[in-house]
Order: structure tokens, then C-alpha cells, then sequence
């Protein structure tokens, strides 16, 4: 499964694939990352300290994978830090980003390879990041994994997209990303400290800013969740993520532009106003809003080399990482 950088031209590719007890789902999305068109050079799975024999499957039944078996669960956000950490300190030069329940399509690592080609320029090379269009089980596109089209995208990246058969985009998910290792030394790892929810958003806003990336609708991957709908399902509890991580990411990330953080700020409020609406509970969304108001306000996001290296995932010696997206100067 692993086929090192030197056998085929072009630039290596590691898939990064972070799972948490979901071993029959990552056995199948294994599976197709072995059965692309163009495999992936490497890939790295890291399990979140499952509890249902993942790592003993893994080991079993794809012994060329590198695997990544966390102490504890550090969540998507960590998993994903580490794994790209992980993959970049083996000389990875692009990171292909699959949850564990994302089942590429035969050609979908080509067609991102195609796109990221085609839309290469003299000026500033390939986009930074290329995106997979995300279908549901009967193939709807899924409305929890469609990236933000690139507002105010300028007449030649709108026409050089076009030409690649892509479009402009703002923002993409974890489920399907191609992106630019050299981009991510620059701008940072994902924080690690969001555990789970918008830690995906804040990273490739922050990758992208100031740079190109793409979607590309002829890279497909089916997400296999066990419902269809978007980010303003009721999440219960989990909500407490949402609210803590939007609050760090308005305030303190270096993703968003001030106009940015307005317009997304806004389009926030709408969504959980629709969020409250449809829920079944909403004393338990209050009680999750009140405590994420608070430790948005009151904490910040602790160091991500701090957490990778508290569980043997960074070691000393391991690759220098920049800051995490936290801000560093004064316009964001």
C-alpha cells in the first residue's frame, strides 16, 4: 500500500485518514484508497485511541499503512495535526485529508492530481489546496461537507477554475482535501485544541488566504454518514464545539480577513437560530451555548505542539511547526 515518492514522477502523495471506532467504515475506505487509479504514495491512519479493535484491523488487514495509534482521543482536530505532522516529517509534498467514513471514488486522487495541474500558473504554481465534490450514500451532493465558494474571485481565477474543470473556493472539509505541504509549514497545522467542529473551516480559510483553492466536481467521494443533512442538524451536546470553536476562530485566527469574520459571524447566527428552531431540546442546546460562550471568551486554544507531543505524536526531533492560526498580528 505504501509506494515510496520515488516510484512515479510528479509529487508524493500521503492520505492522512484519522478514524475513532468506526473499523468496518475504514476498512472500506482503506480499501478504495488502495483500489485508485493513482494511489496515494502513503498512507497514514490515525486511530484516535479506538476501542473496537481498529488498530488490530489496520495492522491485519493493511499491513504497508503507517500507523499512528494515539494513547487517548485528541479528537478530529488532533488526529488530523498529527497525521499531517506525521506524514510531512516523511517527506510528503501533498496530504490527501479523508475522514474514516469517505469512500473515494476509482479516480477521484487523479482527477485532484488533473485539477491542481490544469490550474498551475507561472506566477504562483498549483492551488494550495484542491477539494473532491462529497455525495451521500444515493449520490445527493452533502450539504455538511460543501465548501464556501470564494467570494469576489477575481476574472482570471474564475476563468483559470473554469479551465480546470473547478471552481473558486473559500473554504473546504477534511473529507476530501488535497493540499500543498509546503503551504501548510508556512500557515500551520490545524489547532489541535478545537477537538472537533470547525477545525477544518479555520485551517483552510488560513491556507487560503491570499491563495487559490479549488473544487473540483470530477474528484467524488461518497461520505457515508449515518443521516443526510447540513451543519444545522440539532447536535445535542456537541454544540458546546460549535459554539467555543466559532467564538476562537472570530477571535483569534488568522483565517479571516475583519469583512470575513463580520460575514461568516453573521451567516453563524442564522445557522444556529435554525439550529434551536428544529430541535427537539433545547434546554440542552442553552446549556451547551452558555458553556461555549463562556470558555470562548474566557480560555484560548492551548499550543498544538503542546498536545501532540503530551501523546508521543510529535516527538522532539520531529518537524518544526509554525504557530497554530492563533493571531499573531493585528489585522487577523
Amino acid at each position: 500500500m505504501n509506494r515510496g515518492p520515488e516510484s512515479r514522477g510528479g509529487p508524493s502523495v500521503t492520505a492522512v485518514v484519522v478514524t475513532y471506532n468506526r473499523r468496518d467504515l475504514l476498512d472500506e475506505a482503506l480499501t478504495a484508497l488502495g483500489a485508485q487509479t493513482r494511489p496515494p504514495d502513503r498512507i497514514t491512519v490515525v486511530d484516535n485511541a479506538s476501542a473496537d479493535g481498529t488498530a488490530a484491523m489496520v495492522a491485519e488487514r493493511f499491513p504497508g499503512a503507517d500507523l499512528l495509534a494515539l494513547p487517548r482521543n485528541i479528537g478530529g482536530a488532533g488526529g488530523f495535526s498529527a497525521g499531517m505532522a506525521r506524514a510531512m516529517g516523511g517527506g510528503a509534498d501533498l496530504l490527501w485529508l479523508l475522514d474514516d467514513d469517505t469512500v473515494p471514488e476509482p479516480e477521484a486522487l487523479q482527477a485532484l492530481l488533473d485539477a491542481r495541474q490544469r490550474a498551475a500558473t507561472e506566477a504562483d504554481g498549483p492551488p494550495v489546496l484542491v477539494a473532491s465534490r462529497v455525495v451521500w450514500t444515493d449520490g445527493r451532493d452533502h450539504p455538511m461537507n460543501t465548501p464556501r465558494p470564494k467570494p469576489r474571485a477575481t476574472a482570471a481565477e474564475s476563468r483559470l477554475a473554469r479551465a480546470a474543470g473547478c471552481v473558486p473556493i473559500r473554504s473546504a472539509s477534511f473529507v476530501s482535501a488535497l493540499v500543498d505541504a509546503e503551504a501548510v509549514r508556512e500557515r500551520g497545522l490545524p489547532v489541535a485544541d478545537y477537538f472537533l467542529w470547525n477545525d477544518d473551516f479555520e485551517f483552510t480559510t488560513r491556507l487560503l488566504r491570499g491563495r487559490r483553492g479549488l473544487l473540483c466536481p470530477g474528484s467524488v467521494v461518497v461520505h457515508k454518514t449515518r443521516e443526510f443533512g447540513g451543519a444545522d442538524a440539532d447536535p445535542g451536546d456537541r454544540f458546546f464545539y460549535e459554539v467555543r470553536n466559532k467564538i476562537w476562530l472570530f477571535t483569534g485566527s488568522r483565517g479571516l480577513a475583519p469583512p470575513e469574520r463580520a460575514l461568516y459571524a453573521g451567516s453563524t447566527v442564522r445557522r444556529w437560530a435554525r439550529t434551536f428552531a428544529g430541535s427537539s431540546d433545547r434546554a440542552v442546546l442553552r446549556r451547551a451555548l452558555a458553556r461555549g460562550v463562556r470558555d470562548g471568551l474566557l480560555t484560548r486554544p492551548r499550543p498544538t505542539a503542546a498536545i501532540l507531543r503530551e501523546t508521543g505524536a510529535l516527538g522532539e526531533t520531529d518537524i518544526s511547526l509554525p504557530h497554530d492560526g492563533r493571531r499573531h498580528d493585528r489585522d487577523g
